[in-house]
C-alpha cells in the first residue's frame, strides 16, 4: 500500500515542479502576502499630522505647543486663525485633528481652575481617530500633571474632543492612570497582522493545490488510467493530498523564518506546538480541497470555487476584524469557521507564548471539523471515481 503511495506521491511533487504555474503558486504567493501585510498594511499611526489654532498666545499655550511636538507622535502642519481654515483643513484631510487651546488657558491655569483645550478629530478614519485621540489625550494629562501643583487636586485641563459624531469625554487629567501593555507592548498592527498571515497561506495553498492536482488529472486524462491501476481510492486520495501537506508544511516554515528575521515578530510559544496545530488544520484545508475537486470539473471552475470557499472563511476568522466587535449572528457563525481556531492558536503562540494548556480548546475544534470534513470529501471522492 505504502509503495504505492510514495509513487504516487514522487509522481506528484514532480508533475507540480514541471509546471510553472503550480510552481509559481508554491512561493509567490506566500511572499507577496508576507510583504503586503507585513510592510504596506499597518493601523498603527506613528506620525499623526495636526493643525494648531493657539486663541490664548501665552507662554502656557506655547508649552502644551512644545510638549506635542516634542512627543515625536505629531507634526504640526499648519496654524489655522479662523473657523474657516480649520473647515478647510479638515474637508481636504491635510490634518488627522485640530488642537485648539481655547482663550483663557494660562488664566484659568493661574487661577486654579480647570483649563480647556479642544481636539476636533477627522473621524473618515475611525482607528486613526481613536488613536490620534488617545494620544493628544495622553500629552495634555502629561503636561496637566507637570504643571499642577500637587495640593490643587481639583485643577485639570479639561480636553474637549470632538468628531463627527460629537463630544467624545476624556477623563480628567488630575487621575494618574498607568497602562501595561502585555504581549505587544509598542502596540505594533505588524505583530498582529503577520502572524494571520501564516494562517491564511497554508489555508490557501493547500486548497488550491490540492483542488487544482486532481482537476488536472481529469482534464488531460489520465484520471480513467489511475482508476484501472490496482491503486485503491484511498491510496490515491493519500498519494495526491500528502504532497502538498508537505508543501503548506514548507511554507509555514518559510513565513515563520520571514516573520522573525525580516520583521522581528515576537515568538515567545514552542514551534511544536504551532507545527502539530498546523497539521490538524491541513486536515481542514486538504479535505475541502478534496471536495472542491469533487464539485468542478475545469481548473478554471476549482479556481473560482476556492475563492468563493476561502473568502468568507477569511472574512470570519478574525484576520482583520475582532471577531468580539461582529454583530451577535455573525459571532455565532465564526464558531463554524476552522480558520478561526487556527488563527488564535497561531496569534497565541507568537505573541502570548501559551501552549496546550490553554489552546487545547482549539485544537479540539480542530481535529473535529479536520475529521468531518477530511472523511465526508473522502467518501464523496471515491463515490466520484466509482
Amino acid at each position: 500500500m505504502w509503495e504505492r503511495i510514495l509513487v504516487i506521491l514522487r509522481k506528484e511533487i514532480i508533475q507540480v515542479w514541471r509546471e510553472p504555474r503550480m510552481r509559481g503558486l508554491l512561493f509567490i504567493p506566500p511572499l507577496l502576502q508576507l510583504i503586503v501585510f507585513g510592510y504596506a498594511v499597518t493601523l498603527d499611526v506613528d506620525n499623526a499630522r495636526i493643525a494648531w489654532m493657539d486663541n490664548d498666545g501665552t507662554p502656557a499655550s506655547r508649552a502644551l505647543l512644545a510638549r506635542f511636538e516634542g512627543s515625536g507622535r505629531f507634526q504640526v502642519v499648519a496654524t489655522p486663525h479662523s473657523e474657516e481654515e480649520v473647515q478647510s483643513i479638515l474637508d481636504h484631510g491635510d490634518a488627522h485633528a485640530v488642537v485648539r487651546v481655547l482663550p483663557g488657558f494660562a488664566r484659568d491655569i493661574a487661577r486654579g481652575q480647570s483649563a480647556q483645550v479642544q481636539i476636533l478629530l477627522d473621524g473618515t478614519n475611525s482607528n486613526t481617530a481613536s488613536l490620534v485621540s488617545a494620544y493628544a489625550g495622553g500629552v495634555i494629562g502629561a503636561f496637566s500633571r507637570d504643571i499642577m501643583p500637587q495640593e490643587k487636586n481639583g485643577q485639570t485641563i479639561r480636553v474637549d474632543i470632538r468628531g463627527p459624531g460629537g463630544q467624545m469625554p476624556s477623563p480628567a487629567a488630575a487621575v494618574s492612570a498607568r497602562t501595561r501593555v502585555w504581549f505587544n507592548p509598542d502596540l505594533r498592527s505588524r505583530n498582529y497582522f503577520v502572524p494571520g498571515v501564516l494562517a491564511n497561506i497554508l489555508f490557501m495553498v493547500t486548497l488550491t493545490l490540492t483542488a487544482q492536482a486532481i482537476i488536472r488529472e481529469k482534464e488531460i486524462g489520465t484520471m480513467e488510467q489511475l482508476m484501472v491501476t490496482p491503486m485503491r481510492p484511498i491510496e490515491l486520495m493519500l498519494g495526491k493530498t500528502l504532497p502538498f501537506a508537505l508543501i503548506g508544511l514548507i511554507d509555514l516554515v518559510m513565513v515563520t523564518a520571514g516573520a522573525l528575521l525580516i520583521f522581528r515578530v515576537p515568538f515567545r510559544g514552542s514551534f511544536l506546538v504551532l507545527l502539530f496545530s498546523s497539521a490538524l488544520f491541513l486536515l481542514t484545508s486538504l479535505g475541502a480541497g478534496l471536495f472542491l475537486s469533487t464539485i468542478s470539473r475545469t481548473q478554471q471552475q476549482a479556481n473560482m470555487a476556492s475563492f468563493f470557499f476561502s473568502s468568507p472563511a477569511f472574512m470570519l476568522s478574525g484576520f482583520n476584524f475582532p471577531i468580539r466587535n461582529m454583530p451577535q449572528a455573525v459571532q455565532y457563525l465564526t464558531y463554524l469557521n476552522p480558520l478561526r481556531y487556527f488563527m488564535e492558536i497561531v496569534r497565541g503562540v507568537f505573541l502570548r507564548g501559551v501552549g496546550v494548556s490553554v489552546l487545547w480548546p482549539n485544537m479540539l475544534a480542530l481535529l473535529v471539523f479536520g475529521v468531518a470534513i477530511l472523511g465526508m470529501s473522502a467518501v464523496r471522492f471515491h463515490k466520484t471515481l466509482e
